[in-house]
């Protein structure tokens, strides 16, 4: 089970649709959240694209040089860059990382974010300068010369001198719920990264793109985008769900559902016919709750309860073919820390370090008891 943290570009804090406690999300804190998810023991870190968030190849470049095994899965929009610049991009960052970066590429659901960045594309029309664009991205990575004559793009001559240390190219993540999203993945990209539905219904996505792959002569990994909601007990975590969304109004709900509503995203209205933006009925699966859709695009689902119960949610995506998880959770600093510390255990992951196996390493252990005491190994609760 391979694990990712986000790094939230377009603001944190520990509630949802409001200032309220909310914080500045500067390159210092962005180190922190990456450096944390370095050591914790994250595969790698999801860092978002649109024009809400800093730009994720500049906040990438920035963090190479302060972790040390940390993947970047950058988000990538074909249609706000050409196909060989992209590549150059790529082919520097990869190097740069050495090997650390992989690539999620989004078409774009919002027409008014992508007229506003010049582009004019109908949603199927996205799909197709997509597939051209990344056609001519692969083949530039994987050492040819193109030339390539399509509706969308036109190149000729093209050549990347610098070729990325990841073979053929830096690895490609892709997310869609479309018929044209499931073409593309199928034909261009490593793994088809879905958001957070119940998994009778993930499980229809993976066989389908499973399919139309299949027919590619291709094989595609599969993952799951959510957030997450961990505590030391069910109830707990379901508190602390209602939690964050105690300062959300129904205004301000209102707001972001009329949003959504422009839309031309298949994922996006699948996210918002979870709830309807009805508070009444949140919980659409066994410890899946919808609550973050309620004000948030995109990924609006989250899995809430105790450390063993989250696992056990996990392994029953696992079980469908999920084998990468892209996980959040607010404040993303401490929630980092919070789903390591109760999850990760029941899933087998270990926590990073830099010291050799062989040194002689007594901590992790809490404050030490009384100036002289170790704590103990499992934590005691007093019966009185």
């Amino acid at each position: 089970m391979n694990i990712f943290w986000f790094l939230p570009t377009h603001g944190d804090g520990r509630y949802l649709g409001t200032t309220h406690q909310a914080r500045a999300v500067d390159h210092h804190y962005l180190k922190q959240i990456a450096q944390a998810a370095d050591e914790l023991g994250y595969g790698g870190v999801l860092i978002p694209t649109g024009r809400s968030c800093e730009d994720s190849w500049t906040v990438a470049s920035s963090l190479i040089p302060v972790t040390r095994r940390l993947k970047f899965l950058v988000a990538l929009r074909p249609s706000t860059i050409s196909p060989t610049v992209s590549a150059r991009v790529a082919a520097t960052l990869d190097r740069l990382s050495e090997g650390r970066l992989l690539v999620n590429v989004v078409a774009g659901g919002d027409p008014v974010d992508l007229e506003a960045d010049g582009t004019w594309l109908s949603h199927d029309e996205r799909y197709e300068a997509a597939d051209e664009f990344l056609t001519i991205w692969r083949d530039l990575l994987s050492g040819k010369e193109v030339n390539f004559d399509g509706k969308h793009y036109q190149v000729k001559g093209a050549k990347q001198l610098f070729p990325p240390v990841q073979k053929p190219h830096p690895p490609l993540y892709f997310g869609g719920s479309s018929d044209a999203a499931h073409d593309l993945a199928a034909k261009h990209v490593e793994l088809y990264l879905t958001w957070g539905e119940p998994p009778a219904e993930v499980e229809k996505k993976i066989a389908d793109v499973r399919a139309r792959a299949a027919k590619q002569g291709r094989e595609v990994k599969f993952g799951v985008r959510l957030h997450v909601i961990a505590r030391d007990t069910n109830e707990e975590a379901w508190k602390a769900a209602d939690e964050l969304i105690k300062y959300v109004d129904e205004e301000t709900v209102a707001q972001a559902q009329k949003a959504f509503a422009r839309m031309d995203s298949e994922g996006q209205k699948r996210m918002t016919a979870l709830h309807g933006g009805n508070r009444e009925r949140l919980e659409i699966s066994p410890n899946l709750w919808a609550g973050v859709g309620l004000v948030r695009g995109g990924a609006g689902t989250a899995l809430v309860g105790d450390g063993e119960t989250i696992a056990r949610r996990l392994k029953e995506y696992a079980d469908l073919g999920v084998e990468t998880f892209v996980l959040s959770g607010y404040p993303h600093l401490e929630e980092a820390y919070r789903f390591a510390e109760l999850v990760f255990p029941h899933v087998g992951i270990q926590r990073h370090t830099a010291a050799p196996e062989s040194a002689n390493l007594v901590s992790p252990f809490g404050e030490v008891v009384g100036n002289h005491h170790l704590p103990q190994a499992q934590p005691q609760v007093s019966a009185s």
